[in-house]
């Protein structure tokens, strides 16, 4: 891919972290960064309750399961608790994805879901990114 297919990328909007316990993790976080987490949000159809930090210019997310079949649920079962995905903004998330698939990338969602923090979103398999979940993400108007 060269760079100027990559012009899709806004920035890096987040940094996506599974947890076992948010009421844990919120404290740890607000401790280590010296802040409360500005936003918590459930995403029903994700199974997960999510709680956002703002440092600087970039977001942390923290993502507990709600649900025991859920994508961070069966994450935590296989991984642990850790990263689990970078998200980067994107101006036209159904344009970033066809490029991402022309580009041999293979989607993990056909069509943008509705994610936490006003976004819609869309996974690319980490098979195909070295190991690492690549999220992206718009933001919807309000």
């Amino acid at each position: 891919m060269d760079i100027q297919q990559q012009s899709y990328f806004k920035k890096v909007e987040h940094i996506g972290i599974a947890v076992k316990n948010m009421e844990a993790s919120n404290a740890l976080y607000t401790k280590l960064l010296g802040l409360p987490p500005y936003k918590m949000e459930e995403v029903e159809g994700q199974g997960v309750l999510t709680s956002f930090f703002l440092v600087g210019s970039t977001k942390i997310e923290l993502l507990e399961a709600t649900k025991e079949d859920s994508p961070i649920a069966k994450f935590i079962e296989k991984r642990g608790e850790g990263m689990h995905h970078i998200a980067y903004e994107v101006e036209n998330i159904e344009q970033a994805m066809k490029q991402a698939a022309a580009d041999g990338f293979r989607l993990l969602n056909k069509v943008p879901q509705k994610g936490a923090d006003n976004k819609i979103v869309c996974f690319l398999h980490p098979k195909d990114t070295a190991g690492v979940l690549i999220e992206f993400c718009q933001p919807v108007a309000e």
